[in-house]
């Protein structure tokens, strides 16, 4: 069975973006090149909410020759949207948690699931989700997009991996107990 991995930078506070929405206190350097390129080797499959989507749209610009994500198979879920028109690119209308479910018993690599809390609540609240990767940033932004939101019950974790990095970040990798 496939593994979903939920996966962002923070602040040491939790957000993902401050009040405005913005990620320009994110550090960068050689560490976090090398540890995302080795973990978009494991994975064939993005997930992603609406405003996720709207910021990797954005950023591909108009684009349209690969998925957001080169060759990797995007999926897209939203309650608003009626179509996307980018090849490699799954608009998803359904019950996430049902859908992930089908997709984790699918061959393929792992997935992971890019950006906000929206998605990743109602997927941690399926039980769909199988590991949590955070990179932790050196900073207090006091108010802003939220890393997780209330699952509705209590998840356990248990550590796979933590190591500082570049810049006095912290990169600790957790499983789900199911």
């Amino acid at each position: 069975m496939r593994t979903v991995t939920y996966g962002a930078a923070c602040s040491l506070d939790g957000f993902i973006a401050d009040a405005n929405g913005a990620v320009d206190w994110l550090h960068y350097s050689e560490d976090v090149t090398d540890v995302m390129a080795k973990y978009w080797s494991t994975v064939d499959a993005i997930l992603m909410g609406r405003k996720t989507w709207d910021v990797a749209a954005a950023a591909q610009g108009e684009s349209v020759d690969a998925g957001a994500f080169g060759e990797m198979k995007s999926y897209v879920f939203s309650r608003t949207l009626r179509e996307i028109d980018r090849p490699g690119v799954t608009l998803v209308s359904e019950d996430p948690g049902a859908f992930v479910r089908r997709l984790k018993g699918q061959p393929g690599k792992g997935i992971c699931l890019l950006g906000g809390g929206e998605l990743a609540g109602s997927l941690f609240e399926a039980d769909v989700i199988d590991e949590v990767g955070v990179n932790v940033h050196p900073i207090l932004l006091g108010a802003g997009v939220p890393l997780f939101r209330d699952p509705g019950r209590r998840i356990a974790l248990e550590l796979i991996e933590s190591r500082t990095i570049a810049g006095g970040c912290v990169l600790a990798t957790y499983r789900v107990v199911h």
